[in-house]
């Protein structure tokens, strides 16, 4: 098995020791992406709404480096701090993810107690090249 790990200025820095994305044959696999933004390395300001764009454009920064993209995504995992917020989440998903009446991709979305810098949601992605 081959592993390349995918870099790019157009998403924050790992802050801990993983890539931000990995190709392994014909699949990306993406880390967990948080609302951070890649200049600055901080939780963007606002609701879950800003924090949901943010983390999809850090994913899609990813994905197109490695020569992909979000229409590309065959599966995604939200993790959400409160289900509260599923539905704002969702209509930003939709926006970037929704597929245009193509099949969207299979999807987990899960509450949990607690997200790296206190985000409000996480989403990490696995999507062909």
């Amino acid at each position: 098995m081959t592993r390349t790990a995918i870099v790019t200025d157009g998403a924050p820095a790992a802050i801990g020791p993983y890539s931000q994305g990995v190709r392994v044959g014909n699949l990306i696999f993406t880390a967990g992406q948080i609302a951070l933004d890649p200049g600055t390395q901080r939780l963007v300001p606002g609701g879950i709404a800003e924090q949901a764009k943010r983390v999809l454009e850090n994913l899609q920064a990813i994905l197109e480096e490695a020569g992909s993209g979000l229409n590309r995504v065959v599966k995604a995992t939200v993790y959400l701090k409160s289900m509260d917020d599923f539905a704002a989440m969702n209509t930003i998903y939709d926006a970037y993810l929704g597929c245009n009446g193509e099949d969207p991709p299979a999807r987990t979305t899960v509450e949990v107690s607690r997200l790296p810098k206190d985000a409000l949601v996480e989403i990490d992605v696995v999507a062909e090249c």
